[in-house]
């Protein structure tokens, strides 16, 4: 049952794209004040589902309020109450990245010396002050990213959109882009985040919505997500001349284990009590593996999402690599 007071309540949406189901009768709410994640594979149905809420598209069937406002047969009706970052800019290549953000203050019936203070205030904070006079087209990608979250939140909005805020951008712009969208949140903005970087779920968002093929398959809190992985203990080997079929004879030696290969010279494995380190190593070397590393590592939302949804993390590593993530 979804919470009457939530800020945004969605419930029994539904999108199909011609044949494909894109959003599958799907129930969320979002408390205001929270910073709420979306996280699931490219095709998901995250977009889609953060352009219905924002009147970019319409759904199929479903109800939605925003800020208490009935907005079902009106997208439009609570969008004084919204910011909106897309996954893609729309902001003018030919105009400065001041004329930019003094152009979408205006779109909302901001008074000229109100935007212009506004645009040198968030030049500011996002570190853009240097480049306001320069034209958007020739930004790096982490500056446009910065400027289209600028443009989004030119008009003090009260609930904040974002779809994949940091892909494709580097490190050092990611890192600063999360920092900014975590002050926003703890000034009261309430954010609604789509990601399929589960670090950065797992760093930004107070809960979690893992969503599958248009489906939600689970929403929860970070920390009772993790919650029922917590007892495990998790050890990855760092093997050289991995030898074949070196999972199969560990599963049949050791078979309380339990092994993967989550990549090239990468052995996992999980137990419900202490791993013996020791015998595991000299398993491998006598079979002409070559081990230079084996850790514990702590359970992580990566080791939930993987188990509620059957998504190998490898698959969400491999989408990372081709939008430029790395972080």
């Amino acid at each position: 049952m979804i919470d009457e007071k939530s800020y945004i309540e969605v419930r029994g949406l539904t999108k199909h794209f011609g044949k494909v189901l894109a959003v599958a009768d799907v129930d969320f709410a979002v408390a205001k004040g929270e910073l709420f994640g979306f996280l699931g594979p490219n095709g998901a149905g995250k977009t889609t589902i953060i352009n219905i809420l924002t009147g970019l598209a319409h759904p199929d069937s479903g109800t939605i309020r925003i800020g208490g406002i009935d907005c079902t047969g009106n997208s439009k009706a609570a969008q004084h109450l919204i910011g909106v970052v897309p996954d893609e800019s729309n902001l003018y290549p030919e105009l400065t990245g001041f004329d930019n953000l003094c152009f979408c203050a205006a779109l909302y019936g901001m008074k000229k010396a109100e935007r212009q203070a506004r645009a040198r205030e968030l030049l500011n904070v996002f570190g853009l002050s240097g480049a306001s006079d320069r034209k958007f087209g020739g930004y790096s990608k982490g500056m446009k990213r910065k400027l289209t979250i600028a443009a989004g939140i030119i008009h003090k909005p009260v609930i904040l959109f974002l779809d994949e805020p940091t892909t494709g951008i580097d490190v050092a712009s990611a890192r600063h882009l999360r920092q900014l969208i975590s002050d926003l949140n703890k000034g009261g903005t309430t954010i609604f985040l789509t990601t399929h970087y589960i670090e950065e779920a797992e760093r930004l968002c107070d809960r979690i919505a893992f969503i599958v093929s248009g489906h939600i398959v689970q929403v929860d809190t970070v920390e009772h997500l993790v919650q029922p992985i917590q007892a495990r203990h998790i050890l990855q080997i760092v093997c050289a001349n991995m030898p074949q079929d070196i999972q199969k004879y560990l599963s049949a030696s050791f078979p309380d284990l339990e092994f993967t290969t989550p990549g090239h010279g990468l052995i996992r494995v999980e137990a419900e009590k202490p791993v013996h380190v020791g015998l595991l190593v000299r398993f491998i070397e006598e079979r002409g593996g070559e081990v230079s590393e084996a850790r514990r590592i702590r359970p992580s939302l990566e080791d939930i999402f993987v188990r509620i949804t059957g998504i190998e993390a490898n698959h969400m590593h491999k989408e990372k690599e081709k939008t430029g993530g790395g972080r």
